[in-house]
């Protein structure tokens, strides 16, 4: 047990956590050696160019100073480029590590993406889908004839129609008979046409009526030998 200690711990609780920084780690790395031979290729060109200034120099009075400074020109230019095909192989394969994490994090992304909808659809079936869409329908349907039902007028059913046009009739009837009780007139459409009254008939007229009425009844007495 105690074997373990807390590197033990810490290579047990927190591997997972150790891969994951690993390629950032790789990369950051990287980009430090690339920096310093970056700074380095800087130096041996520019030792090198020195060189060649001292090599044109004694070129004419100093063979043997001419001759060491262009020896160690090509020394300088072979380490250059060395350390030119190492910066080529670093921004290798720092493009080629963080492809591939990029790579691996989209992987990563895209399959919690399928857990999670997994997840989402774990209780889901068409038929389940289906049987709720068609509750869902069938308490529409009862909302609208609720609805409906609800909209009614309340107590129009109650009344007979034709009961109620016969009363409309008889109260247009008494207040045409009213009208002409009050007037002695009968309207008829736009036209009023005026009735006769009893009592504005002159006495003569009144006399003769009953003379009539009289002679009437004799003539009627005498066919029936009475």
């Amino acid at each position: 047990m105690s074997g373990w200690g807390f590197g033990g711990l810490g290579s047990l609780f927190g591997g997972s956590k150790a891969k994951q920084d690993a390629p950032k780690k790789a990369i950051l790395q990287l980009r430090g050696q690339l920096e310093m031979l970056n700074k380095r290729e800087k130096h041996l060109h520019t030792q090198a160019e020195e060189q060649q200034a001292i090599a044109r120099k004694y070129a004419n009075t100093n063979k043997t100073a001419a001759k060491a400074a262009l020896m160690r020109k090509k020394q300088f230019e072979k380490s250059l480029e060395q350390t030119s095909t190492q910066i080529m192989s670093l921004e290798r394969e720092i493009h080629a590590i963080e492809s591939a994490n990029i790579n691996k994090e989209t992987m990563e992304a895209m399959r919690n993406a399928g857990q999670a909808m997994k997840q989402i659809h774990a209780g889901m079936t068409i038929d389940k889908v289906d049987q709720a869409m068609e509750d869902l329908r069938e308490q529409h349907a009862i909302g609208e004839e609720i609805n409906a039902a609800i909209s009614q007028q309340v107590g129009t059913d109650l009344v007979d129609e034709e009961e109620l046009d016969d009363e409309l009739a008889e109260l247009q009837q008494e207040e045409l008979d009213n009208k002409m009780l009050s007037t002695g007139t009968v309207p008829t459409g736009d036209k009023v046409a005026r009735l006769p009254s009893v009592a504005t008939k002159p006495q003569h007229v009144q006399a003769q009526e009953v003379d009539d009425e009289e002679e009437e009844l004799r003539k009627l007495q005498a066919e029936m030998a009475i």
